[in-house]
This record gives structure tokens, sequence and C-alpha cells, in this order.
């Protein structure tokens, strides 16, 4: 998916050599400057992640960045009794420091840790008294007590690794074959072998993870019984030849991949014992050209329930699998409107009725449903969305979710009864953007927040949302707290909306530099635009959009139809049509600018990253003479060039509406630009090919079109990261939007 390089074009904490010449000239210390937004320590504090409770609620587990090396990750517990922290496994002195292998790196891409260092994944024993550790491509058990035990050393790699549920064995792919360790006696057995060239067995395929947020390609059963395992084979999809073009030469990759109105991948699903033997083949229904959306156990592991999507991602059938026989039935079926397609959901909870926990969008927003005997009960309802279960506490009859019905920026966790829900309470405070998640037995909650004032905090919390004791406070207060120095320029975020072209609200963000009476300022302009995602919220927007305030720019943003969180009528805007009222609604933005007697409507600037990039271009030639410059970063130009299940949801199969595609592509009128443009691509992305860059730059010089480009040699679709990237786009925007840097405090 795109959406996920905007943020990141925000929130920079790599380090990078400074390029102080380009900062803008000020005495003021306080203000920000780009070399310090992009050295360390971070400036948005400590940032733990892979937060887990262990089985037994004892401990809290994370994975703790160093001070001294910010993509460095190490294993940290905390006793949740006492709340005394310690290092459970130093990835320095535990990993063998060996390259990873092609298939792994593949798979940081899709979550997008390709930049982090150390142990970046581990998973809980359900005894709760060891965790499996992937370090350096080997496997490694390590105890509460400090020790660490060695589960392979191979040259090869080893994908996904879990202990099942029952704890009898660790399992893992190597070289695209499922493996499986018995921890009783550390003895190796693998399962499959036919895994080689293009067939895998127990990986995601390419559009499963990178769109579909699926990451495994095998699945336990609760009791350790069987095993469902994906098959895929890769003969159907086409190959497309990639050049990575580097600064010391260039590599060319044949690499499959399912550009829309392709072939996909063929998928098939099979049941099997931990030794391999008993082999039974999912009966997934005639079609085969179909996604493999989700897989999930009973309890008792005796059904296995199967989520099958359709190719035009209209149909979602939750299919029931005796998983002795393979043989299936459809339990039921989500079905898109007229105009719209059906979106993927991770909420699946069997409960102890046989009854299924389940989300849907089918009343027109995301809720929760619970299904039983062909029946179906309704258990949250209003205009607003249901993120996700976070918990369900049977004995106790309580229901634990997030959600945004306290209003379309801010995220929160509720509880409701799940028997007879009614009013949901909200158990998060408000003014903040939150995140959580609970134990099995939903008795603790992890919380994880933030604001326009302070960067992200967690906190342990009891099941009525008490907190217990902070897990990351990262008080910007805190004078240790790197951002503390800038608190005296930090400028208030303020929020408000318009009435776009369509009739909607549209939600607007915007920072100004400390106003003086009768000036105008320049506004930077920045906009995402794409689907599934939400850039106005209630949260911390990172030191850049403060690097750009202090350099004199007011900065603004806009959600518009299209995107999330807001309802199905407003996303499923762009069905058919990417690029129409996207562009409308950013217009409509702009123009709302014009009017603030603060704004000078004549430098303001646009900047869009991924989605956003294409954003530009598509605004750049529709409305001519808007702005006074755009910035372009890895934009798709052609829809045709992008893959099947993210392009296909949207704009539909190119062989049967190539009219769509057609409007919606960024080339064909490129020489309708006449505003100053920068392009800049990274020369090795595999997301958002090269390809689409330079059909975009061959038409701009074909029609005799001047513009500005920057390509990264050996860089990929975070080639936002760089600090080179940003002195690149100041150096240009600044030319046509003339700041003046903010003064001395």
């Amino acid at each position: 998916m795109l959406k996920w390089v905007m943020a990141l074009t925000l929130v920079a904490t790599g380090g990078g050599a400074a390029m102080a010449q380009t900062e803008p000239v000020t005495n003021s210390p306080p203000n920000l400057t780009l070399a310090r937004v992009f050295s360390g320590p971070s400036l948005t504090g400590s940032s733990p992640r892979a937060l887990k409770l262990s089985p037994d609620g004892k401990y809290l587990t994370v994975l703790r960045n160093r001070e001294e090396e910010a993509s460095r990750y190490d294993l940290w517990a905390m006793d949740t009794a006492t709340g005394e922290w310690r290092m459970l496994v130093d990835s320095k002195k535990v990993g063998t420091g060996a390259e990873l292998s092609e298939a792994e790196l593949m798979q940081r891409e899709r979550l997008r840790i390709g930049n982090q260092r150390g142990i970046v994944a581990y998973d809980w024993a359900p005894d709760g008294h060891s965790i499996l550790v992937p370090l350096d491509g080997d496997l490694y058990l390590a105890s509460l007590n400090g020790d660490v035990r060695r589960l392979t050393a191979t040259e090869e790699g080893e994908l996904n690794p879990v202990i099942s549920p029952a704890g009898g064995y660790a399992s893992f792919v190597r070289d695209q074959n499922l493996y499986v360790v018995a921890l009783s006696d550390l003895s190796e057995k693998q399962l499959t072998s036919s895994g080689e060239g293009l067939v895998h067995w127990g990986e995601a395929e390419f559009v499963a993870q990178e769109e579909m947020g699926r990451r495994t390609g095998y699945w336990w059963s609760p009791d350790d019984r069987r095993i469902a395992v994906q098959r895929f084979d890769e003969s159907p999809v086409d190959v497309v030849t990639r050049s990575a073009i580097g600064a010391d030469g260039t590599r060319v990759f044949d690499q499959r991949y399912p550009k829309a109105g392709t072939d996909n991948v063929l998928v098939d699903l099979y049941v099997m014992k931990p030794d391999g033997s008993e082999r039974v083949k999912v009966d997934l229904g005639e079609e085969t050209d179909i996604y493999l959306a989700r897989v999930h156990w009973a309890p008792d592991g005796d059904t296995l329930y199967v989520e099958r999507q359709s190719r035009d991602q209209k149909t979602l059938d939750m299919l029931a699998v005796d998983p002795a026989t393979g043989a299936s039935r459809i339990l039921f079926t989500e079905s898109a409107a007229d105009n719209s397609w059906v979106n993927l959901s991770s909420t699946f909870k069997v409960l102890e009725d046989g009854s299924i926990l389940w989300w849907s969008e089918r009343d027109g927003h995301g809720h929760l449903y619970r299904f039983k005997d062909g029946d179906w009960t309704q258990l949250t309802h209003g205009d607003w969305e249901v993120g996700g279960v976070v918990g369900v506490d049977e004995a106790n009859d309580k229901l634990y979710f997030s959600g945004n019905k306290d209003g379309a920026l801010e995220t929160h966790l509720y509880v409701t009864t799940l028997s007879a829900p009614g009013e949901p309470k909200r158990l998060t405070e408000t003014g903040w953007n939150n995140s959580a998640q609970m134990d099995d037995a939903a008795t603790r909650i992890i919380v994880g927040r933030s604001n326009t004032h302070q960067p992200g905090q967690i906190y342990l919390a009891d099941n009525a949302g008490e907190r217990i004791a902070w897990i990351n406070e990262n008080d910007v207060d805190d004078p240790d707290h790197p951002y503390h120095p800038y608190l005296p320029s930090h400028r208030d975020t303020q929020f408000g909306t318009i009435t776009g072209p369509g009739g909607q609200t549209l939600h607007w963000e915007m920072i100004t530099p400390e106003l003086e009476p009768g000036k105008q300022y320049p506004v930077f302009f920045q906009h995402y635009g794409g689907p599934h995602a939400q850039t106005v919220a209630q949260g911390w927007s990172g030191a850049m959009a403060q690097h750009i305030v202090d350099r004199g720019y007011i900065y603004f943003q806009i959600d518009n139809r299209g995107s999330a969180n807001r309802g199905k009528a407003f996303e499923d805007a762009i069905y058919h049509a990417m690029g129409s009222v996207e562009v409308a609604d950013q217009l409509a933005g702009a123009e709302y600018l014009k009017t603030l007697d603060f704004v000078d409507p004549d430098r303001i600037v646009t900047y869009g990253w991924s989605y956003g990039g294409y954003m530009t271009l598509k605004m750049l030639e529709a409305d001519p003479g808007v702005y006074a410059a755009g910035v372009s970063g890895a934009p798709v130009t052609k829809w045709e060039l992008y893959d099947t299940h993210y392009t296909e949801r949207y704009m539909g199969d190119p062989r049967e509406v190539p009219e769509a595609y057609e409007a919606s592509g960024a080339v064909a009128e490129a020489a309708n630009i006449r505003d100053p443009l920068l392009l800049i691509h990274g020369m090795s992305d595999d997301n958002v090919v090269l390809d689409n860059s330079t059909a975009f730059a061959a038409k701009m010089q074909a029609a005799n079109v001047p513009f500005e480009m920057m390509f990264y040699p050996g860089k990929t679709h975070s080639a936002g990261r760089e600090i080179h990237v940003w002195t690149t786009i100041f150096n240009f925007l600044d030319r046509y939007a003339h700041p003046e840097p903010a003064s001395a405090e």
C-alpha cells in the first residue's frame, strides 16, 4: 500500500550529514534546524515497539531502541507487579551480525522496518517462561532468567517463526519450505519439500503482505494437532524487469510482480499434522482467481475458518472447513454495495457459545456484529467507525473495542456489554489519539497515545482503563527529553472544517508561525489523499511540521473524500475515479486558505509523497495557477503499473474499464502543468517503480514543459527519510514561497 511513506517523511529519526549552508538564517536556538530534525537522538523521544503481555500477564515485553543507535532494538521486559525493567536479549551480544536473506529483507520492506536492526520481532511461548527471538537470520530461545539458547545455525534465513499454541514446537519457513523444531529435544523436521523456484510453502505472497495485512502463510491449531499451510505458485505472474540503479552500478531484477489486470499467484491451502503426515487439501472452490484473505481456527481445533475474497473484492465468503477432510461450506458472505468494495478486517473471534464476533460495513459504517445459526446481531451502532476488537471478557460479559465515537479526529478505547450492548463507555482520555491492546484474558491494557503537544506515550492500565504504570512516559516537559529545548518555539495545531464541493464536511489542520498583524505568510500545503489513510487527527505531527513553521511557512493539510474513518460513502467517492474528487477537495482547501487575511494567496506551495506525489501531479494538471509550486515524491503516474489487490479494489480491472485508468493516470495530461514542479524518486524503488516517473518525465520533455527532477541512486520508496531529499525540497520551494524564518525568541 502507498500510505506508509507519508508519515515517515514527517518523522525523520535517522542520521545523515548536516547541510547547514541550506538552513535559513536565524539567531533563535530554540528553533528547529533541518540538520537537528535528522540527527539523533530522535526528537520524538524513545520509541519502543512490539509491546506484548506474557500469557500469564506477569511480564510486559517491548523492543526498545538504543540511545546511541536509534535503529537498533533489544528485547526488554517489565515485571507488571513491581514495575522493574531489565534487558532480556542484547542484540549485539547475542547476534552474529550475519547478513539477512533477500526474502527476509523483502518481508521487512513490506513491514516498513527495512531500516531497523537487531531484534525486530519475537513470540512468547504459551507457558510464559520463554520467548522465541529471530536475530540475524537465526532463531534463539530466551528464558526470563537471561539464558539464551540458539535453535538454528544455518546460512539460510528462517522466516515467520512462531512457537505453537500448545508450546510443543517452534516453526518457521526456510528455503520456501515449512519446518518445525520439537522443543522437547530440539529435533528438526522439514514438513514440505516441493518449495523451490516459483513454489512457496508457509509464506504470504507479495500482495498479501503489501496490501492485505497478512504476513504469514501457515496457522497452527490451538492444540498443536494440525497446521494449515498455504502453498502458492508464482508461475502465472508476469515478470517485470526492474533496474535498481545505485551509485556504484545497476542491478537488474526479474521480479514476479502482479500488475493491475494481470494474473496473480495460484493459491492452495493444505492441512497437515506437525510431522507433515495426513495432508489434505482444502476445498477453496472452483474459481482459482481468488484471494486467501484470512485463516482462523476454532478454539477446539475442529473447524478451520477461511476468508475467501473474490478477485474484484466485491465478495468475501467465510468458509467453514473440516480439517480432517478439507471439505468446506460457505458460512456467510459479505457483499459490496454498488460502486463499492469489501474492506478486510482482522476482527474474528469464536465465542464460547460458538457464535462469531465480526466486523462489517454493511450499514455504511464499520461496526461489530455477532453471527450465530444464520442470524446477525449488531453490537455497535452509529455514524462513526469501530477500528477493531481489542479484548473480550466473556466471564464478565465485556467487549472492548477501538473507535472514533467521540469525533473523527480521535481514536479511543471503549467497553460495552457483550450480551446486551448499550451505550459504550470510553476508557481513554479525550484530547488524545489512542491505540490499545489487551492480554487474552482481558485483564490488562497497553495504551499508546499522543497529541499535538506530546509525542507517543505508552502506559499499562487495568481493564477499567485506570493507569497502573508508565511503560514509556516520554514526557516532553522533562528537561532530558530531546524535544524539550524546542518547546519555546513549538506552535499549537488548529483544527477546523469546511464544506467540500460534494457537500461533505472536510477536516483540516493548520500550524502557523506567530502571526504579525497585517502580514501575509506562505503555506506549505501537504497532502496525501489516498484511501485507507487519515492525516488530519489529534496526534503528534512530528518535528518536521514544526521545522516547516520555523522556516516561516504555515503548515496545512486537509482530508479529502476517499480517506479513512469517515464511513463507506465518504470512501467510495473514489470508485473507478482516483485523482478526481480528491483533487477537487484539495482545491477547496486551497480556496479556503486564500480567504484568510494572513495567507498570501500567491505563495501556496504543495507537497506529497507516494499517493501524495500522484496527487501533486493531478492537482497541478487540473488547476494551473492555484499553487505557486509543487513537489511530487515517488508518484504513481500510471495505475496499470501498480499491483492488483490495491489498484483493482478502487479502480477495477483495466481490461474491463480502460477508460477509468486513462482518466486517473497522470501522464496523458502532463503537458497541462504550467507551475514549477520538482519530481523526486528513488532509483531502486520496488513499490512504486521508477518507470512511473520516467514515463512522466518523458512526456514533459516531449512537450517541452520545463520542470526539475532529483532521482536517488540506490534509494527505495522510503527515500523521503533522507536529509538530502528535504534539503532539495526546501531549496526548491523556498524560491517560490520566499518564507521569512521565525525571529529570535
